[in-house]
């Protein structure tokens, strides 16, 4: 009986001895070289906005903003150049979402409306780009043209502008803002000193592209384990901006009627007017 009893010992000892030497085997051709396996699955959820009813709704102001990914408070934006550790630029989610067809894009109207759905392989011919160079002979005499093609480069994407609503509702009796639709942005040369903002697509902050953007992880420089998503930026505002239009009866942007510090100063004073309205609500 004592041998049985100890040959069972002996037994469970060598089962649990070598299961740590079983489990400590690699699987996969991919060394760790992180802490512990990072969730890279992309099922984390974004935050819905709450419902809203229009008798609800006392007082709305539809604003676009714009994003220069310059700042330093944005460079999360445009970094990494090269995608790793499942961080990728804010372009290339965007432009895999539309090849898989997970987003939709819209053309750029002069209303600023999304009515005119275009397809992917529309979008990046309208993106890519030809080029005219002259061909000239051994004399220096012109002889033709030759087409050169430019391929869209999404690190030529520097900006980004957002439609979005600010609105006071009185049921939970406080303002609240909504992100619409947002639009990646290019610099235009327009002669050797002068650069305009060239719009490419708007695609609408609908469930879908809320998805996409909440799975797609961002480096947090405060504290890599608290992971944040485009999504967190662009919902929890984490991010640098200014006003360039505004809502207005003649349908113009701020740059049609002032410049320079003259426009940033305008830009600040409807920002002001939007923060005065909710404070003066609570005055008495």
């Amino acid at each position: 009986m004592k041998k049985l009893v100890l040959v069972i010992a002996v037994s469970f000892v060598c089962l649990f001895a070598g299961s740590p030497k079983a489990s400590a085997q690699i699987t996969g051709d991919t060394y760790n070289d992180g802490l512990y396996v990072e969730n890279s699955t992309g099922i984390k959820k974004y935050i819905p906005y709450p419902e809203v009813r229009e008798a609800d709704v006392l007082w709305k102001k539809r604003v676009w903003r714009e994003i220069d990914f310059r700042q330093k408070m944005n460079l999360p934006f445009y970094y990494p150049r090269d995608a790793h550790q499942n961080w990728r630029r804010f372009i290339d989610v965007i432009m895999d979402a539309l090849k898989e067809g997970r987003c939709q894009a819209y053309e750029v109207t002069a209303t600023g409306e999304l009515t005119d759905p275009v397809p992917y392989s529309k979008l990046m011919t309208g993106l890519n780009s030809e080029r005219h160079q002259a061909q000239y002979d051994d004399y220096g005499n012109k002889v033709g043209d030759t087409v050169i093609s430019i391929a869209f480069k999404p690190e030529s994407v520097t900006r980004l502008r957002i439609m979005e609503d600010w609105y006071f509702d009185s049921h939970r009796s406080e303002m609240l803002v909504r992100i619409e639709a947002i639009c990646p942005v290019t610099m235009r040369d327009v002669n050797d000193t002068l650069q305009m903002p060239n719009e490419l697509f708007w695609i609408p902050f609908d469930d879908a592209t809320r998805t996409v953007l909440s799975e797609a992880p961002v480096y947090n420089r405060n504290n890599s384990a608290a992971r944040l998503s485009f999504d967190d930026l662009l919902y929890k505002r984490q991010f640098a901006s200014y006003i360039y239009k505004e809502e207005n009866v003649y349908d113009r942007s701020i740059q049609d009627y002032a410049t320079g510090v003259e426009a940033l100063k305008e830009s600040e004073r409807i920002q002001q007017e939007i923060i005065d309205f909710e404070q003066n609500v609570w005055e008495y």
